[in-house]
């Protein structure tokens, strides 16, 4: 496929995504300027002053995200950043500088070693080892084996490419435990860790503590703008904030970000344990849809969500299954999923991530068997 052709599909898909009525959640790119900076502006003044000054390098509102998010995570302090990825990178760099160890022990499938293109290794100068490549979350006996020393592990809760996966509670102690009978510290990438509180039954201040640091989101699963946050002891969060300077990270203005990361804790946080229940409705209601109508081989991972996004795979093409659920949505304004990718080392098998949020609510069993019935239909 070439690129003109590649843009043009993506076109195509994104004005069905934006027709449709009927969702499981609404995407980022289903609104438009106008749309998202209008509700931004209507909900603004529920959580800040805005007869107050701007932030300038981060004082202000930003500031006051920053004190907010510190509280909820139960840590001395924390720093705003413009990106997960900085956050990430500068929170490990510290950790190495602080244990004189720059290797990091974390999982082959999270976020740093799949989607920030070598950064730790690149920018950092860091060096990452693997306690297991199973498709599952590190283990206490994993980590307690490693056969060399390493500084910091790094457990990212949930695990998205592995299924948006979490360990349960107890697993979580004991693998955090092993970490520091090893001399080393904890950090979590909880890019998702505010959607987590309903499989391990506890508020976020609780799953941070069991971490040395913490760093959170604010549009995956809360639906700011973008931006993340960076939390754990005060002495160890005024280094963060050098280095992220140096990183290029100090940015003049960031009050839209700041505004849109505070509405989503006051709006989205407390209604992400309702999109996970949900979600394990819709989760059963595909499965059993899937089997009415007669599909050979179909699989939900988890079978029971462990947070409000769970994975599907089917074995089909991901352009077959794309195109079905493109048409799906253009014809029926329903769109039950999103684009479809190949599952790595299995030819013929693809998936595609579900994610239950607002709009999801408003289906029942029923519709999602019935929807699931009309996409099934579309499969050669």
């Amino acid at each position: 496929m070439d690129v003109s052709e590649e843009k043009q599909q993506t076109a195509r898909r994104i004005a069905a995504f934006r027709g449709a009525t009927r969702v499981l959640a609404r995407g980022p790119q289903t609104a438009t300027v106008g749309e998202r900076w209008a509700r931004l502006s209507e909900a603004a003044e529920s959580v800040t002053d805005l007869s107050g000054d701007v932030d300038i390098y981060g004082d202000g509102v930003v500031a006051e995200l920053e004190a907010k998010v510190a509280a909820l995570l139960g840590k001395e302090a924390a720093a705003f950043f413009p990106t997960g990825t900085m956050a990430q990178q500068v929170a490990l760099r510290c950790w190495a500088g602080r244990t004189g160890s720059p290797t990091v022990a974390l999982h082959p499938l999270a976020h740093p070693e799949v989607h920030e293109r070598e950064a730790l290794t690149t920018v950092a100068g860091l060096r990452t080892v693997h306690p297991t490549t199973a498709a599952r979350q590190i283990t206490a006996d994993e980590v307690h084996g490693m056969d060399e020393p390493f500084g910091t592990l790094m457990l990212e809760l949930p695990l998205r490419d592995a299924g948006f996966v979490l360990p349960t509670w107890e697993e979580l102690e004991e693998v955090c435990a092993a970490a520091r009978a090893r001399d080393a510290v904890v950090h979590f990438d909880g890019a998702r860790l505010w959607e987590c509180t309903t499989h391990f039954g506890r508020p976020p201040a609780e799953i941070a503590d069991l971490a040395d640091s913490v760093y959170v989101s604010f549009y995956k699963s809360l639906g700011g703008l973008s931006g993340a946050a960076l939390a754990g002891p005060q002495s160890f969060v005024d280094e963060a904030r050098a280095w992220r300077h140096r990183y290029g990270g100090q940015v003049f203005h960031q009050f839209p970000q700041a505004i849109a990361a505070l509405v989503g804790l006051e709006r989205e946080l407390p209604r992400l344990p309702e999109y996970v229940a949900h979600a394990r409705v819709v989760a059963r209601a595909l499965q059993e849809g899937f089997a009415d109508a007669g599909l050979a081989w179909a699989r939900l991972h988890p079978q029971e969500p462990h947070t409000h996004a769970f994975r599907v795979l089917l074995p089909h093409d991901p352009e077959v299954l794309t195109e079905a659920t493109v048409a799906q949505a253009e014809e029926t304004k329903t769109q039950l999923f999103g684009r479809w990718w190949p599952v790595a080392g299995a030819p013929g098998l693809s998936f595609t991530e579900v994610t239950v949020a607002e709009a999801g609510l408003a289906w029942s069993a029923d519709d999602v068997r019935a929807a699931v019935a009309d996409f099934v239909c579309r499969l050669p």
